[in-house]
């Protein structure tokens, strides 16, 4: 086939009359007619090569990478017009394999002024046996390296969850730098753990589940270089030769496994350390990469290296912040009070970013008339400060409550006027109600709101409204405030809520959205269980783009209350 500029029959009976392949270009090395056997060859059909720069498509040195073409030999014929030959190229195929070929380019006059070149190929070897294209091993250019170096702080210093930092940093060097990469750390007790093992698999990083989970103890004395790199001790260059010999420990055991289900050729190990800690090692391998690392890439994954155990440091020292947080607020948070004809659920759902963790709290007890105390309250602050703050507040508020028979307003003011002197909280949200039964035998809910989301009432025939009254300013802002009470009767089998904001605030909606979307959901729940029914209102009423932390009171009394 030729292209429309050249003369038709002419160049078309010429290509297929010689017995090899052979194409036509122009004086700018565009392909402009190839014959039938070139495109056999090719495993290129003439519409993929017509038009196309003959170098760019297919010249390719033997590793399948793009020649120069100042250096490439053919290239140079076919611009320069003269006449020469050669059995040192190679052609990609379509299917992406290589294939070896002679050559004879020489100038081809069909009437094309400058005249054209002819390529005349065919297979050496095996006959029309394509090789498969080896993968490349590129090395970083310096400017790369330094690109490198910083999408690693960048990627890893934005996360504070340990798992997701490991993620990314394998992201970071599988396929760019190896074809595996292996993350062993050492745990409490100096229990190691290999966390993972991933593979560059078609531009997707895959996981290999069964050959992660827990390692042997790290032998202290062992020159191996993976017990090398959990002790601290150096980086190392290895691969599968170095555990070829009997064992010195169970890690080499897992180390030879290692080897073999992978196919690594080359690796280098170097150790996650931290200022004071010893907090695994990083393993890279090459399987399909032709070349093996060298003392050159120890230097850029040390490099690396130092950057991700900063990162993994903060981040472990962050959970832990949390964990204390979390372990702190769970502790203070009460046991509920049992009392017939009534039944209690509570929730609380700490955040998922540690900063906010501390804030939020709940609380129920029973006083000395016979009524029962509910409180649900948010401290404003974040973290360990936030869960002190809570603390001081609730105990604050039990003593008043406790020792005062007096409504929720004259108690909430009383501890409006204390917290500036006698806690450390700044300021407060807080919910205060009495629950108790009247000489006929009613229930009733007297309140007061300091500055809170209100209370939700919903009836056993799935009636619910907002509590909306008793609304005052938060606590902190002006103590002598004098605050509102307000009373409602409480139906049989009704169910009242008490919750903080992080069940209703969302980044993406306002507030009354929020509400709307809490209401609906109460609504449709109010004959399940109470138990149930506060599993399924918080799963569904937390907006899924909200991660604060979540307190969550229900209440049910009379009738329908042990449902």
């Amino acid at each position: 086939m030729v292209g429309p500029d050249v003369p038709q029959g002419v160049v078309a009976g010429v290509l297929e009359a010689f017995g090899t392949a052979a194409y036509l270009a122009d004086e700018q090395g565009l392909i402009v007619a190839v014959n039938k056997r070139g495109e056999q060859l090719l495993a290129r059909p003439a519409s993929d090569l017509i038009g196309r720069d003959a170098h760019d498509l297919l010249h390719r040195s033997s590793g399948g990478e793009l020649v120069p073409r100042d250096q490439c030999r053919l290239s140079e014929s076919v611009l320069g017009g003269r006449t020469r030959q050669g059995e040192d190229e190679w052609l990609e195929r379509g299917d992406g394999t290589l294939l070896p070929v002679a050559w004879l380019a020489t100038p081809f006059d069909v009437g094309i002024r400058p005249s054209a070149t002819l390529v005349l190929f065919h297979p050496v070897g095996a006959p029309d046996r394509p090789r498969e294209r080896p993968p490349t091993s590129r090395r970083l250019s310096e400017l790369e390296r330094l690109a490198l170096l910083a999408e690693t702080t960048t990627l890893l210093t934005s996360t504070l969850d340990i798992h997701e930092a490991l993620r990314r940093l394998i992201t970071l060097v599988v396929p760019r730098i190896a074809d595996w990469a292996v993350i062993d750390l050492i745990g409490e007790r100096d229990e190691v753990s290999r966390f993972a093992v991933a593979h560059a698999e078609g531009g997707t990083v895959v996981f290999r589940d069964d050959l992660q989970g827990p390692m042997p103890p790290v032998p202290q004395e062992s020159p191996m270089p993976l017990s090398r790199a959990l002790r601290g001790v150096a980086s190392s260059l290895t691969g599968p030769e170095t555990y070829q010999g009997p064992p010195d420990s169970g890690i080499a055991v897992e180390q030879q496994r290692l080897f073999e289900a992978t196919g690594m050729h080359s690796a280098v190990m170097v150790p996650l350390r931290s200022l004071h800690d010893v907090l695994g090692a990083l393993t890279l391998g090459r399987a399909d990469q032709p070349d093996r690392f060298t003392a050159a890439d120890i230097a850029l994954l040390e490099d690396i290296a130092r950057r991700a155990s900063l990162a993994l440091e903060n981040a472990r020292l962050y959970q832990r912040q949390r964990q204390v947080a979390e372990t702190m607020q769970r502790h203070l948070l009460p046991r509920l009070p049992r009392s017939p004809g009534r039944s209690m659920a509570v929730r609380y759902l700490p955040a998922s970013d540690a900063s906010h963790v501390g804030g939020d709290w709940y609380d129920a007890f029973d006083l000395t008339d016979g009524a029962t105390a509910l409180a649900v309250g948010d401290v404003v602050g974040h973290d360990l400060e936030a869960a002190a703050g809570m603390a001081q507040l609730r105990n604050m508020l039990r003593a008043y409550a406790v020792s005062q028979q007096k409504p929720p307003s004259k108690i909430v003011e009383w501890l409006d006027q204390a917290i500036l002197d006698i806690t450390e909280v700044s300021m407060a949200t807080l919910v205060f109600a009495r629950m108790s039964e009247d000489a006929t035998g009613r229930w009733e809910l007297s309140w007061t709101n300091a500055g809170h989301p209100p209370p939700l009432l919903v009836t056993r025939e799935g009636v619910a409204r907002y509590l909306t009254d008793g609304h005052g300013i938060l606590l902190g802002v002006t103590p002598e405030q004098v605050r509102p009470d307000a009373t409602v009767e409480l139906p049989p089998g009704a169910t009242l809520i008490l919750y903080t904001d992080g069940l209703i605030e969302s980044p993406g909606r306002n507030l009354d959205e929020g509400l709307d979307r809490l209401r609906r959901h109460a609504a449709a729940l109010a004959r399940r269980p109470l138990e149930d029914f506060t599993d399924a209102l918080l799963a569904r009423a937390r907006p899924p783009d909200n991660d604060d932390d979540v307190a969550l009171l229900a209440v049910r009394h009379g009738t329908g209350s042990s449902s």
